[in-house]
């Protein structure tokens, strides 16, 4: 191998390393393909304390996908929550923060 003169790397060698990856992996985008969510405020029945939540998911959108997203949104925006039949309840007048939320992962949010 030659040396150049200014180049600081100029006398290192690849010999002994393993080898690189033959592909670059890049990270997904959403592309809006996840479908249309409904946002919507509730209050009946739970002590006057309001729950939103996320229903109508696509059909292509498994259960589990409903549970770590139902995650997430706890997880972001600090407050409990439940899925019941593929419906997600939000504890909490946060109904700004969950819809910026699931449009940054792709969905369409119709509602509140």
């Amino acid at each position: 191998m030659t040396t150049s003169g200014n180049n600081p790397f100029g006398c290192l060698s690849a010999a002994g390393l393993p080898p690189g990856p033959d592909t670059v992996e890049t990270p997904v985008t959403p592309t809006g393909k996840l479908g249309r969510v409904v946002l919507r405020k509730e209050k009946a029945h739970r002590g006057g304390k309001t729950v939103i939540v996320v229903h109508d998911f696509a059909p292509h959108i498994s259960d589990a996908q409903i549970e770590e997203l139902a995650r997430e949104l706890k997880q972001a925006c600090g407050v409990g929550g439940t899925v019941k039949n593929r419906t997600i309840e939000m504890q909490g007048d946060q109904p700004v923060q969950i819809r910026a939320r699931l449009e940054a992962k792709g969905y369409r949010v119709a509602g509140i």
